[in-house]
């Protein structure tokens, strides 16, 4: 059985060239070595200023974190900030990935962000991934006064793994109560470990495309290595959403993730968590790439005014 036909035109179109492939220990070095960044457009034709910062590391002996700085060159005068994490698997990618993202999000909103290279597993598994977004966080807050943020207005966000790092990092700093969050904004985030296992397969419309059930446990079994399946690094494992920042997400119809985003989505809502959620119809995973297609258009938009309005 296939689901192109229930794909948007373009979309399907981006989908035909994506590699046909599910991820593996053997083919995981080959994947990372395809990407190359050495073409990136210059931020500063946005109006964007781009610095790398290394962000001390979380814990004694932890390495720093390398990040990467966004800044309007104009001043705004005292604005809110995001915090961003790249998407991937928690076995893939690098902020570079999504820069053209973070400058036209810093551009249009005349905001810093700060965008997060996470140590990635199998090398690097649980705790690490999170500790290194704490770190960034910690980093954006202590240094806010000097970037001209207002530390009470700190958005979090990313897509897939991105955004399930966003998640887990928003339980983990409602734990902590040091350095608030205002904001989620997730892009069909990757937040349960059992979807796509043989004990949850899930619809078998979700899940044909870019993102399979197979690379799903994968990138799950890589991420958390030994450790036991718990929030905050599984954020749908967690007992309470309560007390969580509001929350944006955006999912699409045919996303191996759909399902489990709209179960988070109305947690949070019986939790009392403001939260808005989109599905987003004829799409799947990564269907913003396919930046021509209505429903990519669409997303832009929506993900755009949904920071901009908690952001103020």
């Amino acid at each position: 059985m296939t689901t192109s036909h229930l794909l948007d035109p373009v979309v399907r179109a981006f989908v035909e060239a994506f590699p046909d492939m599910e991820l593996s220990g053997e083919i995981l070095p080959v994947f990372r070595e395809s990407f190359s960044f050495e073409d990136l457009p210059d931020p500063a034709d946005s109006g964007v200023l781009k610095k790398e910062i290394a962000v001390p590391g979380l814990k004694d002996g932890q390495p720093s974190v390398r990040c990467l700085l966004y800044s309007p060159k104009s001043s705004q005068g005292q604005t809110g900030g995001y915090l961003h994490f790249h998407g991937g698997g928690y076995v893939l990618g690098a902020p570079e990935m999504t820069e053209d993202d973070n400058v036209s999000l810093c551009a249009a909103l005349g905001i810093p962000v700060l965008s997060v290279d996470y140590r990635l597993a199998p090398e690097h598994p649980v705790p690490a991934p999170i500790d290194d977004c704490y770190a960034a966080l910690a980093w954006f807050h202590e240094n806010a006064a000097e970037l001209g943020i207002d530390p009470s207005r700190i958005a979090v966000g990313g897509d897939s793994a991105g955004a399930g790092l966003a998640a887990g990092l928003a339980l983990f700093a409602r734990e902590t109560a040091k350095y608030p969050i205002c904001f989620q904004l997730l892009t069909y985030p990757m937040i349960d470990d059992r979807t796509g296992s043989t004990s949850h397969p899930g619809d078998p419309l979700t899940g044909e495309f870019v993102w399979t059930r197979g690379s799903n446990q994968f990138g799950w079994s890589c991420y958390l290595g030994d450790a036991a399946p718990s929030a905050p690094h599984v954020p749908a494992r967690a007992d309470s959403l309560a007390g969580l920042p509001p929350a944006w997400i955006g999912t699409a119809t045919l996303d191996l993730f759909r399902d489990e985003n709209i179960d988070y989505a109305q947690r949070l809502m019986r939790a009392g968590v403001p939260t808005e959620l989109v599905v987003y119809p004829g799409a799947c995973h990564g269907f913003p790439i396919a930046a021509d297609a209505s429903v990519s258009k669409q997303y832009f938009r929506d993900r755009l005014e949904a920071l901009q309005r908690a952001l103020g």
